[in-house]
């Protein structure tokens, strides 16, 4: 089926058409009025490239290096729970996508694949995220596992003592189908989600996540591995400040999805102000809203040193499993070769800031003429 499709967002459409509604909805949907969701791809629409011109585009080299590692593209895989409900092979048909395009793929902790089986597809740079849990011993056995299974970094989200109100969630009384359960917790009794009159998931991560969460946990987090930290949620350039004092690897710039607090900003609207913030110390990351190649393009040009697709990798799992998640990737690959071309970047470290205007900064231009 994905031979029909040209685009990204394509896979989203034929995706709503396959998945049962309760699936399609927790993967799609954002918190509340979902206006932070809308803006999450408004905001790249109010972002205008400045091209080159007459310069040598004959070689376009994409390849980056993230936290030591090389790959092909600076554009990476977010996590995304529970991958099963959208394929069968879930997270494992991800893991060898990934590998096969040469990036970096981010294993969420409610998956429901184990680190164990993702380790077992073969080889490829992958990241654990992680939720800080109200057993720390569960943490740190997950955490452990992790570096054992080859993982190389872990990703803390810090944006959810809390689920935020989805209300889709809660009009499907979303839950985890039966036949599946969180694998990474199958074996400490946490795997398995109880249906309720409300939100499932909401339910399971008001008993379980660990709502104490502070700063003082990313230096606990030091003590118990040895891999770098990407603290993953930051949206000031105060939280980035912390995140550095407290020994962070890297950033990610990022609102979940839209799926905690509305009315946040887009991520895109907030990287700047984090890239001034980390004085260059550290690289910063953005995801939510990324759909095409010119995305990737604009949010380099405004100091990312790459970024993360999340909705994108479940929908193209849905409607081709392995080649679906090849095909996204390969897609938005040749999509930010073709906008460099254009643009004049005959690699990444051409990319400047001369090369967007934002909108706001295109009307100033003109009142000043």
């Amino acid at each position: 089926m994905s031979a029909m499709v040209v685009n990204v967002s394509e896979f989203e459409v034929l995706a709503k058409a396959i998945l049962p509604r309760m699936v399609f909805d927790y993967y799609a949907s954002g918190a509340e009025d979902e206006h932070t969701l809308k803006e999450n791809r408004v905001a790249f629409d109010k972002i205008w490239l400045r091209p080159r011109i007459l310069i040598d585009v004959s070689i376009v080299d994409l390849t980056t290096t993230v936290l030591g590692f090389k790959i092909s593209m600076p554009i990476m895989v977010a996590p995304t729970a529970m991958q099963k409900m959208a394929h069968p092979e879930g997270e494992l048909a991800t893991a060898k996508a990934v590998a096969s395009a040469g990036t970096i793929m981010t294993l969420s902790s409610w998956a429901t694949s184990s680190v164990e089986d993702i380790d077992s597809t073969g080889p490829g740079v992958r990241f654990f995220q992680l939720y800080v849990m109200k057993d720390r011993n569960v943490v740190t056995q997950l955490v452990q596992r992790a570096e054992r299974a080859g993982f190389k970094a872990i990703v803390l989200t810090v944006d959810t003592p809390l689920l935020g109100r989805r209300e889709a969630d809660i009009r499907n009384r979303f839950t985890l189908p039966p036949h599946l359960t969180l694998k990474n917790f199958e074996g400490l009794h946490l795997g398995k989600m109880e249906r309720t009159s409300d939100s499932g998931l909401a339910a399971y991560a008001a008993n379980q996540i660990d709502k104490s969460l502070n700063w003082k946990d990313v230096k606990w987090l030091q003590t118990i591995t040895s891999l770098p930290i990407l603290v993953k949620g930051i949206l000031t350039a105060e939280d980035t400040r912390m995140a550095l004092q407290y020994g962070a690897a890297g950033i990610i710039v990022s609102n979940h999805g839209a799926r905690q607090l509305d009315y946040v900003p887009a991520t895109i609207n907030v990287l700047e102000e984090v890239v001034a913030a980390t004085e260059g110390r550290v690289p910063v990351f953005l995801d939510g809203g990324i759909r095409r190649g010119t995305d990737v393009l604009k949010a380099l040009a405004l100091g990312a040193s790459g970024v993360f697709v999340g909705r994108p990798v479940v929908f193209s799992l849905a409607v081709d499993g392995e080649a679906g998640v090849k095909k996204m990737l390969d897609m938005l690959r040749d999509e930010l070769e073709l906008a460099m071309s254009l643009a004049g970047c005959r690699s990444l470290k051409d990319i400047t800031r001369a090369h967007v205007k934002t909108e706001n900064e295109l009307q100033q231009f003109a009142s000043r003429l």
